[in-house]
């Protein structure tokens, strides 16, 4: 379990708003992760609403003390600290309860999987329709956020699921601070 925490906040921007604000903090955090090839930080979001949509104005890091300071050594934050507030480093409060924040994946667009079938096994484009029909689209109702491979620097929407957990359960997070089976603190 996380021993401590580290909250970012949001500031309101006229320029810019929250979702391409935490869409940013998410890239920078991203690509920290990985240039430490970190796997011990986990994230939740305090201000996460399935309806309406949002991860809210703000991010919690999870992890120990040694952990949160090593990676807030790195200056990843640079070009951000106009736009946030950061909090001390504490220790989780008694009160916390233990949640997963994990990635969900939807089949989103039967046309995408049409063409990246048509590709992987040299089908026309009738043989994809008639394997994939326009029925396996789903429309996700989660939060997102739109982030940068650091591996392909492809873009993707990142469905973000964030939910109380029955027990701590100790374990490593991904390069995005998430996790199938880690639990971070939720307060």
């Amino acid at each position: 379990m996380s021993s401590h925490y580290l909250q970012l906040t949001l500031l309101p921007d006229p320029e810019f708003s929250v979702h391409l604000l935490m869409d940013a903090l998410l890239n920078k955090l991203h690509r920290a992760l990985v240039s430490q090839q970190s796997d011990n930080i986990g994230i939740s979001f305090p201000g996460w609403h399935q309806n309406p949509r949002s991860l809210g104005t703000q991010l919690r890091l999870h992890g120990s003390n040694a952990a949160l300071q090593q990676l807030m050594a790195d200056n990843w934050l640079r070009g951000m600290n106009d736009h946030l507030e950061r909090s001390a480093i504490s220790p989780v409060p008694d009160s916390a309860t233990p949640g997963i924040v994990r990635r969900r994946h939807f089949k989103t667009s039967a046309e995408r999987l049409r063409r990246r079938r048509m590709k992987r096994h040299n089908e026309s484009y009738e043989q994809a329709t008639a394997a994939i029909p326009a029925t396996v689209e789903r429309t996700p109702s989660l939060p997102w956020a739109t982030l940068r491979s650091a591996s392909s620097s492809q873009r993707f929407q990142l469905f973000i699921d964030q939910q109380p957990a029955k027990q701590h359960q100790a374990g490593r997070f991904n390069c995005y601070g998430l996790s199938n089976q880690a639990t971070v603190p939720l307060f």
